[in-house]
C-alpha cells in the first residue's frame, strides 16, 4: 500500500468517525474509501467492520457525560446488539459475493432514503416521553436486535436507524441517545469485527490506517453532535449516499 493510500484511509477514517456520529453512515465514507485501494466488496465491507470498531471506542470514551445514569437501559440493548450483529456477520459469511455486490448499491440507497426521511430527533424524543413516560418499551430490545443483525451484514444507516429507535423508545435527548446508540452500535460490530477476524481475510493494511482515523473522528463526533446543527448535514451526507449508490450499481449491474 502506497503513502497515499495509507493517507487516504486515515483521512477517510476520521470521516467516518464524524459521519457516523453525525448522520449514523459511517460506512457512507470509509467503504468506498477501500474500494479506491482495489479491494473486493466482500473484504472492503469485512475489513471495514473491523475498522469501524475504533469509532466505537473513540465516541463511548467521549459520551460518558451522556451515558450517567443509564445502566440499566444499557444491559439488554447493548446484548441484543451481540446477538443480532453475531447473526449480521453470520449471514455476511454465508452470501456469495457476486449477490452480495449487486446487493450493496440497494442498501447504501435505502440507506441515503431513511436519512432523509428521518423525523427530526426532538420530535422523536418528545413523541417517545409521551407515549412510554420513563418506561422504556418491551419492542425496543427487540427493535435493536433486528438493526444490529442489518449492522453486522453492512452497517451503512445502522446508527440512523438505532437512533430514531432509541430516541422514540427512551424519550431521551439526541446527546443521550447517540450515546446510547454507540454503544450499542459498538457492541454489534465489536463481535462482528471479532467473527471477520476468525474466520474471514483481514486487510489489516488497509484496517489500520483506517481504524486509526475512525479512532480520532469518533472522539470528535460527540462534541459535534452536542454543537452542530444537523439537519442540513444529514441531507447533504443522504444525497452523496445516492450518488455513490448509483456509482456502484453501474459497476455491479453493468
Amino acid at each position: 500500500m502506497s503513502a497515499v493510500e495509507w493517507l487516504l484511509l486515515v483521512l477517510a477514517g476520521v470521516g467516518a468517525g464524524l459521519t457516523g456520529s453525525i448522520a449514523g453512515l459511517a460506512s457512507l465514507v470509509s467503504y468506498p474509501a477501500l474500494l479506491a485501494t482495489g479491494l473486493p466488496p466482500v473484504t472492503a465491507n469485512v475489513t471495514n467492520t473491523v475498522a469501524l470498531v475504533l469509532t466505537s471506542v473513540g465516541s463511548v470514551s467521549a459520551s460518558r457525560p451522556e451515558l450517567a445514569g443509564q445502566g440499566r437501559r444499557l444491559v439488554p440493548l447493548a446484548v441484543a446488539g451481540v446477538l443480532g450483529g453475531a447473526a449480521g456477520a453470520a449471514l455476511l459469511l454465508v452470501t456469495p459475493a457476486e449477490a452480495f455486490e449487486r446487493l450493496v448499491p440497494v442498501l447504501i440507497a435505502a440507506a441515503a432514503v431513511a436519512i432523509l426521511l428521518q423525523r427530526p430527533p426532538a420530535e422523536l424524543a418528545a413523541e417517545g416521553r409521551r407515549a412510554h413516560g420513563e418506561r422504556d418499551p418491551w419492542w425496543l430490545v427487540a427493535a435493536t436486535a433486528a438493526v444490529a443483525v442489518y449492522g453486522g451484514y453492512f452497517g451503512a444507516a445502522a446508527g440512523v436507524l438505532l437512533l430514531a429507535l432509541v430516541l422514540l423508545g427512551t424519550g431521551e435527548g439526541l446527546p443521550r441517545s447517540n450515546a446510547v446508540k454507540n454503544v450499542v452500535l459498538g457492541s454489534a460490530n465489536a463481535v462482528a469485527a471479532l467473527g471477520f477476524v476468525l474466520l474471514s481475510p483481514v486487510a489489516w493494511s488497509a484496517a489500520l490506517p483506517l481504524a486509526l482515523g475512525c479512532l480520532v473522528g469518533g472522539r470528535l463526533g460527540p462534541r459535534v453532535v452536542r454543537r452542530a446543527p444537523q439537519g442540513a448535514l444529514r441531507r447533504l451526507i443522504a444525497l452523496a449516499g445516492l450518488a455513490l449508490a448509483a456509482v456502484l450499481a453501474v459497476d455491479a449491474y453493468r
